[in-house]
């Protein structure tokens, strides 16, 4: 590894210094990562001078493209202040909160008290089940059609899709 590198190094940076337009850091990443993939591919170091000089201009240009094209795919914005950060105040909870009551208003009785134990204030089944004098089953069957009515609710108030 020493000697290709003894051998090829001086070309190699002189050539990723072209292909990065002058960059110097960024040619000594591509010098960097074409050492390493030389270094991983053993069958390189046993080539003649030629061919192996070859191959390492091969993929130190290869390296550059795609450090190019992921550049252009994802491009950096560089700014003078940070973004702002957003400041939550409560408003967005409140209006849904407000929103879901009043579709829950909408809903039968049944509807309303067991989606009121199960989603607000905690109840398991088994708990809401007691609390009601129904069956287990009951409770899940009544969540179940009381959240599709809240959904065609919501969804004809235009609140969802």
């Amino acid at each position: 590894m020493r000697a290709l590198h003894d051998e090829h190094a001086a070309a190699l940076w002189s050539y990723a210094l072209h292909l990065t337009s002058g960059d110097r850091v960024r040619a000594e990443d591509v010098v960097q990562e074409t050492l390493l993939r030389a270094w991983r591919n053993a069958k390189v170091l046993d080539q003649s001078e030629g061919s192996a000089r070859g191959w390492l201009f091969t993929v130190a240009r290869r390296i550059a493209i795609d450090d190019w094209r992921a550049a252009e795919a994802h491009p950096e914005v560089v700014t003078g202040q940070p973004p702002e950060t957003a400041v939550t105040d409560g408003t967005e909870r409140a209006v849904q909160g407000w929103l879901v009551a009043e579709a829950l208003g909408e809903l039968s009785q049944r509807h309303r008290e067991v989606l009121v134990l199960c989603y607000f204030q905690g109840y398991s089944v088994a708990d809401a089940a007691k609390r009601l004098g129904v069956a287990e089953g009951t409770i899940k069957s009544r969540t179940h059609y009381a959240l599709r009515a809240l959904r065609l609710v919501l969804e004809e108030r235009g609140v969802t899709q």
